[in-house]
C-alpha cells in the first residue's frame, strides 16, 4: 500500500493503475496476480453500500483514528474495519488469550484477573474464540469495562455462531474489530493473521491458560516480536492446559503473573483511572510538550532537563510532578525522570 500510495500520490489511481504500471511502481508478481484476481472481483461502490448496510467504519492507516499502537508494528494492516467505538482511554488496554479447552481452574483465574483489570480502567483484547477468549471478553463486561474483539472474519460473519449476542454486547461496551471485508470468510490461515493485531493493539499479552500447541502462543511470539510484555499465569505441571504457559514461564519468554497488580505494575499501569481523569482535567501544555522532547527511556536528571530545555528549575519541577500525576513521566531515583512507555511509544510514532 505504501508503495502505491507513494507511486502514484493516492490509492484511487492506484486501484484504475494497469498492471505494468504498479509493476513499475515495485509490486513483485505474486502482489501483481493478487490484485488482478482482487480487482476482478471487487466493486467499490459494492463495497460501499455493503459497509452502509453493516454500520461498519472504515479506517485507514493515514486517518488519525487509527491506533497509534497498532501502526507501530512491522506489518500493521494498512485498512481495519470496526463496529462499535473506539475511545482514548482504549490505548491502556491488554491483551488476554488461552486455550479453547478451557479447564476450571483456567476459567477461574481469568476471570478473577480480568475482572480486576477492567475495575482497574483496562480496556480487554481477545479473539472471540471459544474457551478463555469468551471468558476474557464476558468478565470485562459483568465487570462494568470495556473490551475489543479482533476477528479473523468480515465483522459480518460472526465466529463461532454461539458467541453472536457476545459480539452485541461488545459493541455497545467496546467494538469488534477486523482487516477482512465484509464477507470474508473464517478461513484457517487468518486465525495466525489475526493474533498479531491482537498483541498489536495492546500494550502487553496475558497467557492464562495453554497448552504448547494453542494458537494463544502465536500471539506471545507475536507480541515478543512488537516489543510488547508478554505474561502468563502458572498451572499445574500435571495439566496439559498449562504446558504452554508453564514452557515461556520457564523460558523466560513470559513474566510470571500472580495477581492483577503484577501486570499493572510492570506496566506502570497502577493509577491509570488517576491518570485519565487527570488528562482530561488537565490537557497538554507547551511546556509538557517541550520537557517530552528533552526526555527518554534512560533516566534524566533535573538539572539536565533545566538545561536542555532552557526553562527555569522552578518550572520544570512543578510541570514534570504534574506530569507524574497524568502518567506522562516517571520518577526513577532522586529527580531522575523517564518517559512513559505510552508516551514513549506515542513520541516515537509522531516523530517517525
Amino acid at each position: 500500500m505504501g508503495q502505491l500510495e507513494s507511486y502514484f500520490g493516492s490509492l484511487e489511481p492506484a486501484w484504475k493503475a494497469p498492471l505494468g504500471e504498479m509493476k513499475r511502481a515495485g509490486l513483485d508478481s505474486p502482489a501483481l496476480r493478487a490484485i488482478d484476481q482482487w480487482r476482478a472481483k471487487i466493486d467499490p461502490d459494492t463495497e460501499m453500500e455493503k459497509l452502509e448496510k453493516h454500520h461498519v467504519r472504515v479506517l485507514t492507516c493515514k486517518d488519525t483514528d487509527y491506533p497509534k499502537r497498532l501502526k507501530e508494528i512491522y506489518d500493521y494492516p494498512p485498512v481495519i474495519y470496526i463496529k462499535g467505538s473506539l475511545l482514548p482511554e482504549d490505548e491502556w488496554c491488554l491483551a488476554v488469550v488461552g486455550t479453547r479447552r478451557v479447564t476450571v481452574y483456567g476459567k477461574q483465574i481469568t476471570e478473577e484477573i480480568v475482572t480486576d483489570l477492567a475495575q482497574n480502567k483496562i480496556t480487554i483484547v481477545s479473539g472471540l474464540a471459544k474457551g478463555i477468549d469468551t471468558v476474557a471478553h464476558r468478565s470485562a463486561l459483568n465487570a462494568g469495562g470495556r473490551t475489543l474483539a479482533v476477528f479473523a472474519s468480515g465483522l459480518d460473519i460472526i465466529y463461532p455462531a454461539e458467541n453472536e449476542k457476545l459480539a452485541r454486547d461488545i459493541m455497545e461496551h467496546g467494538a469488534i474489530i477486523s482487516e477482512y471485508p465484509i464477507g470474508a470468510k473464517p478461513r484457517a490461515e487468518n486465525f495466525p493473521r489475526r493474533n498479531r493485531i491482537l498483541s498489536g493493539l495492546s500494550l502487553g499479552v496475558l497467557v492464562t491458560e495453554a497448552d504448547e500447541d494453542s494458537g494463544a502462543l502465536i500471539t506471545a511470539r507475536d507480541a515478543l516480536e512488537q516489543n510488547r510484555e508478554v505474561f502468563a499465569i502458572p498451572g499445574s505441571i500435571l495439566s496439559p492446559a498449562s504446558r504452554g504457559t508453564n514452557h515461556i514461564i520457564q523460558a523466560g519468554e513470559a513474566k510470571l503473573v500472580r495477581t492483577y497488580t503484577d501486570i499493572l505494575e510492570e506496566l506502570n499501569l497502577t493509577t491509570v483511572a488517576r491518570q485519565m481523569e487527570m488528562r482530561e482535567l488537565l490537557p497538554d501544555t507547551e511546556t509538557e510538550s517541550l520537557l517530552i522532547t528533552q526526555l527518554g527511556a534512560e533516566p534524566s536528571h533535573i538539572d539536565e532537563v533545566c538545561r536542555k530545555s532552557g526553562l527555569p528549575a522552578a518550572t520544570v519541577s512543578s510541570t514534570l510532578a504534574m506530569m507524574e500525576l497524568k502518567g506522562l513521566v516517571k520518577q526513577v531515583g532522586t529527580m531522575n525522570y523517564v518517559l512513559s512507555r505510552e508516551m514513549r511509544q506515542e513520541y516515537k510514532v509522531r516523530v517517525d
